[in-house]
């Protein structure tokens, strides 16, 4: 979970939890839980030194910086009218992932910005960090390439389908990538949460533009977060095709449909697609 309840006072938790879906998972979300304004309730959600990787801020580390973080964002939202839809929440022993598109005014209207909190904690709950993941460009008009915030792990690896989706991807294999997705499936790229590509002929025509720069999209695997139903691969994007990219950090979520193929991929990521790739897509960029 990101927030443990019982810290927060209880008119506070009964507004969080107006939300059945909240109530019956017993769980705070990130930016519900930030927007009731008890920070003293985040910061205890911590077994230590708060800690959160963030895409701009970068490390906010120790209460203080993590109280300012809190209470600036706070108003952030509130002065570009935020809104939040929850996507997905996958919750093990280790870690919870929470997926929100985030609805703000921006200068040029209403933007809606998919984001990824990745939240590790021990088996009572209790943060030991956050890492969260989202793409600037809706925000600045550009990609900002993050630095990784985790080093790959020898051994971690995706069972079943989502294992079978990162072996093409790696491999650059256009039909081996579309046979991993249920035929109504779709994909939502990272920089727009509109940017989904869903069936099987679309599905084809985004990994034959993804693949177009002489191979596949090799990731560094660092942490996974299966619950059975969905799989979030927390990942440093180190080459596409034939171009070698400064490493760069990112999550994407995999969920299973009941055919036992995948339903849903959706990436969080700030990557600048290669030059040849972008004049291959014959348009402004993939991502």
């Amino acid at each position: 979970m990101p927030w443990i309840p019982e810290l927060f006072s209880a008119p506070s938790l009964a507004r969080v939890w107006d939300d059945q879906r909240r109530r019956r998972l017993a769980l705070v979300p990130f930016f519900a839980g930030l927007m009731t304004g008890e920070t003293h309730a985040l910061l205890e959600s911590f077994g230590g030194e708060p800690e959160l990787h963030h895409p701009v801020r970068g490390r906010v580390k120790g209460a203080a910086a993590f109280e300012r973080f809190a209470l600036e964002t706070m108003t952030w939202l509130a002065d570009h009218h935020a809104t939040v839809d929850e996507i997905e929440f996958i919750l093990t022993p280790v870690r919870g992932v929470e997926e929100v598109v985030l609805h703000l005014d921006a200068d040029g209207g209403r933007i809606a910005l998919p984001v990824a909190i990745a939240s590790d904690h021990d088996e009572h709950g209790v943060i030991i960090e956050q890492r969260m993941y989202f793409s600037t460009r809706p925000l600045t008009g550009r990609h900002a390439v993050r630095p990784p915030v985790l080093q790959p792990m020898p051994g971690v690896h995706e069972t079943g389908v989502v294992g079978e989706y990162q072996r093409a991807l790696a491999a650059g294999d256009t039909d081996a990538a579309v046979a991993a997705f249920e035929a109504d499936a779709y994909v939502r790229e990272p920089a727009d949460a509109a940017s989904v590509h869903r069936g099987t002929a679309e599905l084809r025509a985004l990994y034959e533009r993804y693949f177009a720069n002489g191979g596949g999209i090799p990731l560094e695997h660092c942490a996974v977060t299966d619950d059975g139903r969905a799989c979030a691969l927390e990942y440093n994007l180190v080459s596409w095709g034939d171009t070698a990219m400064s490493p760069s950090a990112g999550l994407g979520v995999h969920v299973r449909g009941e055919s036992g193929k995948l339903a849903a991929a959706r990436m969080y990521d700030d990557a600048d697609p290669p030059p040849v790739t972008v004049a291959a897509a014959g348009g402004p960029g993939l991502r």
